[in-house]
């Protein structure tokens, strides 16, 4: 089902993640969260900038276990832990994340 971003129709797959990764920006991630009822704010925002580099310089999405120690050490033991993930992302921190920052579902994730 394509995804419609001020008048761009981008291709999803059957879960909504962005087949061309080169199609997502930030329009395109509050339009996903809009449709989960979400409005992204800071603490969302530093979660998918830390996916997008992770992805930039591994070019894998990681799976939650390492994403929580991830953010833990850039951002503290208050935002890397799975409970203020969870409140962020509650459809899963890793691949709800990952499907903001246009990124393909994490290895793992069912």
């Amino acid at each position: 089902m394509p995804l419609e971003v001020n008048g761009r129709q981008l291709e999803t797959d059957p879960e909504g993640y962005l087949r061309v990764l080169e199609d997502w920006d930030r329009e395109v991630a509050q339009a996903m969260a809009a449709e989960d009822g979400i409005v992204l704010e800071a603490g969302h925002w530093e979660v998918v900038d830390f996916l997008r580099e992770y992805y930039a310089e591994y070019h894998v999405a990681p799976p939650v276990r390492i994403l929580t120690k991830a953010i833990a050490k850039r951002l503290g033991k208050e935002k890397g832990n799975t409970r203020y993930l969870y409140q962020l992302f509650p459809k899963g921190p890793a691949k709800q994340a990952c499907r903001y920052a246009g990124l393909p579902k994490p290895t793992g994730c069912i």
